[in-house]
């Protein structure tokens, strides 16, 4: 803006700070509604406003809303979805932001009065539903967009004044088909982890600072069955899982001054309380303090478990475990069953215009403690995961368990690492919409080994993959899915579309003339 302009936006916000009314009713676009009123304001003032062409009443308008509503001189990177974190480290210092495609830059956004920073910070923490203050001032709070934002206030435990760090999370969490494409994990190994979560087995993921501990986990909830009931547990929320049956809670700071007792909820508490709600699986966001007992208990008790840690290998992480605050018993230590080791790496090659992107190092088993079997790692020389899901004990338990043979098992693997791979192809990326393909992979398994025809509407949706390698109806299946096959029924039924019944009818006569 000119300085016209600039002084039109400053008469302007004085008067809404004044005139402005709550909105009545629900759902209404704060945005919005601010934008009206600021039209409003300058149709009643315009004399004492000035006079500006639509496009200069629309660049007054826009900070005005961006002021209000938004974030300020934040704004713009906030929007912008290739920037991963906004860091601001005192007054008088540039903004750093971490660019997915170039790493760490200084910004040009410089908060030059410490009254300002401060009054934003205060914006912030509202904006969250939290408190910063003198006398509480750390924050760890959710922003609307599902952000996280950690700050300190003032001069109280920082030397530059009051410094905060925004972690920018996508919209859309990465589903595993996204993570797939970018190469962070394989298809044979997302199989995998999907086989053991159908058998209720433990794993957590450990990694450092943003090497994607979170969206791996949010990623691999996607592979569960949607007849689990789950309950995640966080500081702040920021899982996402793609299921209906699932209770989200979440820890709570106390504000209590006095001698009376604390209003605080941690991490412990919740962890106790989810064991009542007879959960399949207790996912614990990240795990760095006494939760970690209540836990491996909960996994003691048939429970599954899943959760982060912050660790740079499965030797460190034991002894974390094992070390105060934890306190984990050594003889509890494989009750998790599989630990997955995720790094933020340099690549061999550049990969989409990137020399770096973020692996799976490892996966390791845990047999017993201090007795580790690995079964995929990442060569960093030729950007390949190497598997040894055969050599797996984890699967050699499902096998006694489930009464299937080791082989019928890899081979389920490998159908399921196709499956996978076809899902991929097929150009589906949405976390709900990959569940649902996965959801609908169970169901024709189900309905298999239950000696029932599975319905036609859930083969199609897979094409000619045959999900099932039962040799009584493979060729079935093979013969019922070819490409002719299709285009004569679509020639068939042209304007209705595929008649279910019809098909249906016809596979079964054809199952039972193979049999």
């Amino acid at each position: 803006m000119n300085k016209e302009q600039d002084d039109t936006y400053q008469k302007m916000v004085n008067i809404l700070s004044k005139e402005f009314t709550s909105p009545k009713g629900e759902h209404i676009d704060p945005k919005e509604y601010v934008y009206e009123q600021a039209e409003i304001i300058a149709e009643k003032y315009h004399r004492t406003l000035g006079k500006f062409t639509i496009e200069e009443w629309d660049r007054v308008f826009y900070y005005v809303v961006r002021d209000l509503t938004g974030y300020g001189p934040l704004q713009t990177i906030m929007d912008d979805p290739n920037i991963e974190d906004i860091s601001c480290n005192g007054i008088d210092m540039p903004l750093y932001i971490w660019h997915r495609n170039h790493e760490s830059i200084p910004s040009n956004i410089i908060f030059k009065s410490t009254q300002l920073l401060n009054d934003f910070l205060v914006k912030m923490a509202h904006k969250s539903g939290k408190h910063i203050s003198s006398a509480q001032p750390v924050l760890d709070a959710m922003l609307p967009e599902k952000h996280r934002l950690a700050a300190t206030f003032m001069n109280e435990i920082s030397m530059k004044g009051s410094t905060f760090c925004i972690r920018k999370f996508r919209e859309e969490p990465f589903s595993i088909v996204d993570l797939m494409n970018v190469g962070t994990i394989s298809a044979r190994i997302a199989a995998y982890f999907w086989l053991i979560l159908e058998y209720k087995k433990s794993f957590m993921i450990v990694g450092g600072t943003g090497a994607g501990k979170t969206s791996m986990l949010n990623a691999l909830l996607g592979l569960m069955s949607q007849n689990d009931k789950i309950v995640t547990v966080e500081e702040v929320p920021e899982l996402n899982p793609p299921a209906t049956n699932w209770t989200q809670l979440n820890s709570r700071e106390s504000f209590n001054f006095g001698d009376g007792p604390s209003g605080s909820i941690s991490l412990f508490d919740l962890i106790k309380v989810s064991l009542r709600y007879r959960p399949d699986y207790v996912i614990v966001g990240e795990v760095r303090g006494e939760e970690a007992y209540v836990l491996f208990q909960a996994l003691a008790t048939g429970h599954g478990g899943l959760c982060t840690m912050h660790a740079d290998s499965i030797d460190r992480v034991v002894k974390r475990l094992t070390s105060p605050p934890m306190n984990v018993s050594e003889v509890y230590i494989p009750l998790m069953n599989v630990a997955l080791y995720i790094q933020r790496v340099e690549l061999p090659g550049n990969k989409d215009g990137n020399s770096f992107g973020r692996r799976i190092r490892s996966v390791s088993e845990i047999a017993e403690f201090e007795d580790y079997n690995e079964v995929s790692r990442w060569d960093p020389r030729k950007d390949k995961f190497i598997t040894m899901f055969e050599d797996s004990f984890i699967i050699q338990q499902i096998s006694i368990t489930s009464g299937l043979s080791i082989s019928q098992l890899i081979e389920e693997l490998d159908t399921r690492e196709q499956y996978l791979e076809t899902i991929v192809e097929s150009g589906i990326t949405i976390q709900s919409e990959v569940a649902d393909r996965i959801s609908g992979y169970q169901n024709i398994r189900k309905s298999m080994l239950n000696g029932e025809t599975p319905k036609i509407e859930d083969l199609w949706e897979v094409g000619q993959f045959n999900p099932f390698r039962l040799p009584d109806i493979n060729d079935l299946f093979e013969f019922i899915l070819k490409e002719e096959k299709r285009k004569e029924i679509e020639e068939r039924q042209p304007e209705r579309g595929n008649n279910w019944d019809e098909i249906q009818t016809m596979l079964n006569q054809l199952r039972e003339d193979a049999q």
